[in-house]
């Protein structure tokens, strides 16, 4: 498998490091459990960035690019489901876009609020444009995304012509993408923070017992960026589910070492390090966890008992 980007794919980077340079700087008082920015999403549209996924030259490869770079920003973004599963559905299809299963209500729903498309993964795709009585916020949440609760699914909804499985393979390589994003930002972050701090009369990042798990982060940080962008490349299914699998099992292995680096510092809001783990662990529980996405990837590979 070539590894190297396209000349296209590189151009398309640039462009989009240019326009997220203004929001890399990550606020570091007040800015609670979820971080959004309105002018972040118009400019990501205007750009085109989130159609990519439209062009049959550039593709879910590079659309799987664009979205594991935004998810470095501190700002979260509704990118991963228009860049990789909106291709699926046409581009009529509206935004924000939320994706629920249908057996799986009354559970945290990224950018749910009247006026979203719900996409709802049953035996058949369908959706449906949220209204005020379908949704309860919850402005409480511990996430790092704005959510709320699908309290129903009305009985008149739009049938798309897409199989489910397919539907559930493009999610799951959005959340494999987003969650490498997520992972590279969070080690980035533990990582300046433990070189700069000092205990004992030396960097925190000095002592090898940290160095070896940060090491193990990274490793398993690197696998889950190739694993995304193959499953990206290929849109085989079961490299989509190992592909979510190795994310969510990645973030349930190192997100506790990463606040536990930070010391009293990782339980406080002043550091930005939530903005990127309390997302993961939004993105842990998706289509059934670590448990769905590995009986996926079995049933996959090997099929069904």
């Amino acid at each position: 498998m070539d590894l190297s980007l396209s000349s296209d794919q590189i151009a398309v980077l640039d462009a989009l490091d240019s326009l997220a340079k203004p929001y890399e700087a990550a606020p570091l008082h007040g800015t609670g459990f979820a971080l959004t920015d309105p002018g972040l999403d118009r400019a990501l549209a205007g750009g085109g960035f989130l159609d990519v996924g439209f062009d049959p030259d550039l593709g879910i490869a590079t659309a799987g690019l664009v979205v594991e770079r935004l998810a470095r920003l501190p700002q979260a973004s509704e990118a991963a489901s228009s860049a990789i599963v909106r291709p699926l559905l046409g581009d009529g299809v509206g935004s924000p876009l939320c994706m629920v299963e249908e057996d799986k209500l009354l559970r945290p729903v990224r950018f749910l609020r009247e006026g979203a498309t719900v996409v709802v993964a049953g035996r058949s795709v369908t959706s449906f444009v949220a209204t005020a009585g379908q949704v309860r916020a919850e402005p409480e949440a511990l996430f790092g995304y704005p959510v709320a609760t699908l309290l129903s699914l009305p009985e008149a909804r739009t049938d798309h012509a897409v199989d489910a499985a397919l539907l559930r393979t493009h999610w799951r390589i959005a959340l494999a993408a987003e969650s490498a994003g997520l992972l590279a930002a969070a080690l980035a972050s533990v990582c300046a923070h433990t070189t700069e701090r000092q205990q004992f009369g030396r960097p925190l990042a000095s002592f090898q017992g940290l160095r070896h798990r940060l090491a193990e982060a990274q490793v398993r940080t690197n696998g889950v960026y190739w694993l995304a962008m193959k499953a990206a490349a290929t849109l085989d299914p079961a490299d989509a589910a190992l592909a979510a699998l190795h994310a969510q099992e990645t973030a349930r292995a190192v997100v506790y070492d990463f606040h536990q680096f930070m010391g009293a510092m990782g339980m406080t809001l002043e550091h930005p390090l939530h903005l990127w783990t309390y997302r993961l662990k939004l993105l842990a529980g998706e289509l059934g966890g670590r448990g769905g996405n590995a009986l996926a990837a079995a049933e996959t590979l090997w099929g069904s008992a």
